[in-house]
Formats: C-alpha cells, structure tokens, sequence
C-alpha cells in the first residue's frame, strides 16, 4: 500500500504557501505617503504582514524609518520579528488583557493619522478575537463570555461576526471612523470567511457593516446564547449601531482582497492533478456541522471507490461544532473523526482536514492542533487499541482520539489564513 501522507501534506502546503503575506502582500501596497505610513494589523498573519510591509517601505522604497509606526496584534505564539512596527500576541479564540490594549493602542494610532498620513490596514482572520475593545457599558469578562458562548453555540462566523461587531469600538467600520483624518485609509485584507464577505473578515473594521442590532438581537435569541443583562442592555442601545454605507469615515476608504480561500483550494486541486487523481471541486465556501459534510464527502468516497474511480475530493470553507460534550478538537478534527467512523473499512481511502492558520480549535496554543489525517494506519491502530470513533464523537473529544493514534496535522503557526482545507484521496 502506497503511502499518501506526504501527499496529503503537499497539498495542504501548497493550500497554505498560496496565501503567505510574503508572497501576496507587496503587489499590493500603496506608493509612500507625503507623511507617515501607520500600519495597523490583526489577526493570525498580521506579525508577517507588517514584517512584509516594512520590507517594501524601508528596503524597496527606502522610507525613512521614523515615517513608519504601527502596531500588529496577532495571535500568541504567531509574532515575527519585526522593526518599526510593534507586535501585541494575544488570546485567540478567546481574547485577553494583551488584546484588549492593543486595540485600544490601534484605536489611539488610527486618531492621531493627519491628512499627509497612509493608514494602511492588514487583516487576517483571527482579527475578530485580537481586536478587543468591548462598547460602554460592557465589561472585558462580559465580552469574554459572549465570545465563549458563540464558540460553543455552532454558529457559523458570520453570525458570531454580527453579535461582535454591535458590542465593539473598534469593529463594524469603527476603527475607519477613528482614522478618517487619514489622507488614505487602505484596508488589505486576506479572506477568511465563505463569500469573502469584506464586512465579516476581522468584522469589518474599515469597511460599512450591512448588518443591525436587531440582526445581533435576533442572533442571540436563535442560539439561545446566555448573556449578561449589561449586554441585552448594549444591544438594545442604538448608539452601538455599526457605520453604514455613507457614513464619512469611508470617503476616503479603501478595501482590497489579497488573498481568498479559492485561490488556495485551487493550488490545491491544481497539484492533486498533477499527482495523477481526477479531481472533484467542492468549493471554498463550505459551511455546516462538521460531523454531516464528512458523511456527505464519505459518500463521494464510497461512491468513486465503488465505480473504481482514483479521485482527489478537495473542499474548502469553515465548518462548525455544536459542543455537546466536554472533550477537546476543532471542526477539521471532528470532520476527520466522523470520516475514521465511516471509511474505517476502506483501506484505500486517505484523508486530511486541515485549519490553514495552523489551528484548529485547541486551547490558543501556538503547539495546537491544525486538524488530523486518516489512513489505513489509523484504521487499524483503532481496531488494535479498541477505539470508538463514535464515543469519541459524541463527547466532541476528536484531540484526544487522534493522540491515540497520532494522526494529528501539527504544522504550527503558519502565519495566514483562508480557512480550511479538507482532502480525501480514493485509490
């Protein structure tokens, strides 16, 4: 039997090297200002993204650096070295003290840009959780507990993005609003949500946000999410209603994709091809509970395996868990759990699910998982210790199985972030 794991990591490098800051951001940047460039960067590729920004203005255009500040608030463990710009790692996917300062440092910078300055934004996904800087009235533990809840309730991260973006001071367009005495506000973006939805990737800081307080309030009451009676009181207040389309922090604001989900799923597919397999696209905008689309893609499986088919199954998106038990994981390792249960006697089917930022779920360890891998090895280390893939599932305890079976993907932080990537190889 051939071994597929190098190949099913190849396929998931070339997923991830397909969005890196420092292959994708320079072509994008704007010329130097008349003033100061002040970077402002979040989420988990933000420490590479501002490293690859000082790069391009204080060694291609030799900037001077005293004409360059700013500040990056990534996740722990994803900082790079950096000169000019100042690195926050904070808690993610539940924030912390250090996130909370450091939106409340963005928030300062972003205020003092005058008219010669660039405010040149750079988000990746995880933006939501670094950027912390809760509405009046709330609390940093009430914020933390809604943040915790929404993890917990399988929502998918558009409809976490709404709740977050109407408890925020810095979300849902308001970090533009702060530096709209900007010459330019540039906001460069690399996509982390289905659609490339400009006002849910980090929840929008730059840009309008479409959605309303009663869409949060209407959120809330459908995952029966408990909150405190200071946050009822935050969503019924419309002073925290987000900026619009027309609001004037926006007359001189900028969004622009870098990077999105599909291009990754494409380099992907592209070497799947290449490798010899027929291909099967799903698409990067996948969204579900992650235990029923892998009992759809087994099905695909079975089904090519059966009509004797060598087929490459890729798919891309963000899958959810509703928590039921009290077990450890992510959607990538629960996806690949429920695979284990149902493929468990198809020796020639591989399969990996991964979290290209290098995480998935976990506690917000940089040593987190990034999802796991299955093979006939695994099936037949589950056969041997007596392991229960359903068991496992039922207590959403995925982490636990796949230490088992040492079957985790550990790639660790990979500094970016367009989702996730999921292949299942039947040969």
């Amino acid at each position: 039997m051939t071994d597929r794991r190098p190949l099913l990591r190849a396929l998931y490098d070339a997923a991830v090297a397909a969005a890196h800051p420092n292959v994708v951001l320079a072509p994008h940047l704007r010329p130097a200002p008349k003033g100061r460039v002040i970077c402002l960067a979040a989420g988990k590729g933000a420490a590479a993204m501002a490293a690859a920004a000082e790069r391009h203005y204080l060694d291609t255009l030799q900037l001077a650096p005293e004409r360059m500040v700013g500040i990056a608030t990534t996740r722990h463990g994803y900082g790079v070295p950096t000169r000019r710009i100042g690195v926050v790692e904070a808690g993610h996917p539940v924030p912390d003290e250090a996130g909370l300062k450091g939106a409340a440092d963005t928030l300062a910078l972003a205020g003092e840009a005058g008219p010669d300055d660039l405010l040149l934004v750079l988000l990746t996904g995880g933006g939501s959780a670094n950027w912390i800087a809760p509405s009046e009235g709330i609390s940093f533990a009430q914020k933390q507990a809604v943040n915790k809840a929404l993890l917990r309730s399988g929502a998918p991260i558009g409809e976490m993005n709404v709740v977050r973006k109407h408890l925020s001071r810095i979300k849902g367009g308001r970090l533009a609003r702060a530096g709209r005495n900007a010459a330019e506000i540039v906001t460069l973006a690399i996509s982390d949500v289905p659609h490339d939805d400009p006002s849910a990737i980090a929840s929008g800081p730059t840009v309008p946000d479409p959605t309303t307080l009663a869409d949060a309030r209407a959120i809330v009451a459908k995952y029966k999410l408990d909150i405190d009676d200071a946050v009822r009181r935050a969503l019924d207040d419309p002073a925290n209603e987000s900026c619009k389309p027309g609001d004037a922090a926006f007359a001189r604001a900028h969004f622009e994709l870098i990077a999105r989900p599909k291009q990754s799923l494409d380099a992907a597919v592209k070497l799947a091809r290449a490798s010899g397999y027929e291909t099967i696209d799903l698409g990067a905008d996948l969204e579900g509970e992650a235990r029923e689309v892998a009992a759809d893609h087994a099905r695909l499986a079975l089904q090519a395996r059966a009509q004797g088919k060598r087929l490459a199954i890729l798919s891309g998106g963000e899958l959810t868990v509703t928590v039921r038990g009290q077990g450890r994981g992510g959607p990538n390792q629960e996806y690949a759990l429920a695979l284990a249960a149902l493929l468990q006697d198809t020796p020639d089917v591989s399969a990996l699910a991964g979290d290209t930022d290098g995480a998935d779920g976990g506690a917000g360890h940089p040593t987190d998982p990034a999802g796991a891998l299955i093979d006939a090895t695994t099936f037949a280390k589950m056969k041997a210790q007596g392991l229960q893939p359903q068991a496992y599932l039922n207590n959403n305890d995925a982490t636990t199985f796949f230490e088992a079976t040492g079957d985790l993907l550990l790639p660790g932080p990979t500094l970016t972030n367009v989702n996730d990537i999921r292949v299942i190889l039947v040969d």
